[in-house]
């Protein structure tokens, strides 16, 4: 498989998991839910309200991930937003409504789960440790500085005039590092 077959396919793998999850919360009567409001959804029922940075954490996603999907949130009237300590802060509580889905959205995750562990057995991996070792790589070395690597090092036939262009990172965006050269 070459490397554009490869991440299409890692698309479409992910893709066809998130449209099985939204098909089992289309069954359960959750027809207007999104497979990522779950995560928010049960943070904020288990941790009692929570500013989006904190949501943001506790969820794995940006800062930006998580004010878009509490946006959503909220246009669904499943979340309720305050200002926080500061005018730049919001505050996030869950609406009574979706207290009411919780039943059903703990269903589906649990389900979720289960089949997850089920995949695995299909897998030379569990595929929560391959994520989790993707995941960190990417955190040590960014794909993009993987990219720009790789591009010193490949023959001009393979890249020819965009060599530098590919080859630049952007060393403010590099992350701090403690390791020797």
């Amino acid at each position: 498989m070459d490397e554009a077959s490869f991440a299409v396919r890692l698309r479409a793998a992910l893709d066809a998991m998130d449209s099985g999850i939204a098909a089992a919360l289309v069954d359960l009567g959750l027809d207007d839910y999104r497979p990522r409001f779950s995560g928010i959804v049960r943070v904020l029922a288990r941790d009692g309200a929570c500013n989006i940075s904190e949501l943001a954490a506790a969820t794995g996603v940006t800062h930006s991930a998580a004010s878009q999907t509490v946006n959503e949130l909220r246009l669904r009237g499943l979340v309720a937003l305050e200002r926080g300590d500061d005018e730049r802060s919001r505050v996030v509580s869950l609406a009574p409504n979706a207290r009411e889905l919780l039943p059903a959205i703990e269903a589906e995750w649990a389900a979720t789960a289960a089949a997850l562990t089920m995949l695995d057995f299909e897998l030379s991996a569990p595929l929560r440790t391959i994520a989790a070792e993707l995941v960190a790589a990417l955190e040590r070395h960014p794909f993009r500085h993987r990219i720009a690597a790789a591009a010193k090092v490949l023959a001009d036939k393979d890249i020819g005039e965009f060599r530098t262009a590919l080859a630049r990172t952007n060393p403010a965006a590099e992350p701090a590092t403690t390791e020797r050269p």
